[in-house]
């Protein structure tokens, strides 16, 4: 019983980690306030979907899965830490708010699939795996937010609520990609003394 209790809890660079991957959620969801030219016809690049992957690939499931939480939980009380600099508990009605409910499960996942195999084939499958993820609860939570407590757009309809997530796509697969690569050779290196495996569940 005192092992589990033991290995359930935070080391300080759990902490530090989960901090630092809020922050950079936070600059995810506003990238574009940083930097404007991150704007292709009139759709803005964020990056909270590869954030979320990097912190489930590097963190781990558990690890990563609480700093998405911790991320939600801090907008919910109202830091400006979503997109636009929102915060508050009024932003679980916004009909895109599946999407940060998502992050969690993409952490999650992403960092389970990694835990059991360290290849850099896993770790693109796991982030390819948790982008999908991301994809599908968001985009169901926003056509059943338009259909049931907010204002749909005109013909809005479930093939258009997925017709305008093919947008930013190619750009989500480019860098889930790119996060497991990324993720892979950060763990075989400056990371490899905190194994992923130590924060299984």
């Amino acid at each position: 019983m005192d092992k589990k209790l033991r290995k359930r809890k935070f080391s300080t660079m759990d902490i530090t980690l989960i901090g630092l991957f809020v922050a950079l959620m936070m600059i995810g969801a506003n990238i574009t306030s940083f930097a404007p030219f991150m704007v292709i016809n009139g759709v803005p690049i964020t990056l909270q979907t590869f954030f979320a992957i990097l912190a489930g690939a590097i963190l781990g499931s558990r690890v990563g899965a609480v700093a998405m939480i911790v991320y939600m939980l801090l907008g919910l009380v109202g830091a400006p830490v979503f997109a636009r600099f929102n915060g508050g508990f009024t932003a679980i009605i916004s009909p895109t708010f599946g999407f940060i409910v998502s992050f969690i499960f993409t952490a999650y996942v992403t960092g389970k699939i990694v835990e059991r195999k360290k290849t850099v084939s896993r770790f693109i499958t796991a982030a390819l795996i948790g982008m999908t993820i991301n994809y599908v609860f968001g985009t169901n939570w926003l056509y059943a937010a338009f259909k049931l407590w907010a204002e749909a757009p005109p013909a809005y309809s479930y093939k258009v609520a997925w017709i305008s997530m093919m947008v930013p796509l190619p750009k989500d697969i480019i860098l889930s990609v790119f996060a497991g690569v990324m993720a892979h050779r950060l763990h075989h290196s400056v990371l490899s003394k905190y194994s992923l495996g130590k924060h299984a569940m």
